[in-house]
């Protein structure tokens, strides 16, 4: 698969972490705190991600959040993907 470029210069990639982390979570606020930054830092990501996706993504539910059918549907597809870059730079291989 080739990757285009195009696609990824018009969209923050740390928007799909913040994204992962929210549905790991289940909340904005633990989201946020998990990922030291602001609660409407996150809120913020989410606005962008809902327009992109048209798509709520999470319902309020309480003090946590729902992730959406579409939620499930990316964050099935994108979390693996993510653990496998996750652990690429964890790796921090030595250079050459």
């Amino acid at each position: 698969m080739l990757i285009d470029g195009q696609i990824f210069h018009k969209f923050d990639v740390n928007s799909l972490v913040t994204f992962l982390v929210v549905y790991q979570e289940r909340g904005v606020s633990r989201a946020a705190k998990s990922l030291n930054v602001t609660q409407p830092a996150v809120s913020n990501v989410l606005i962008k991600l809902r327009a992109l996706f048209d798509d709520p993504l999470f319902i309020p539910c309480g003090r946590s959040v729902k992730p959406t059918i579409k939620a499930d549907l990316i964050a099935t597809a994108l979390a693996p993907a993510m653990a496998v870059v996750q652990g690429i730079i964890a790796e921090r291989s030595p250079k050459c």
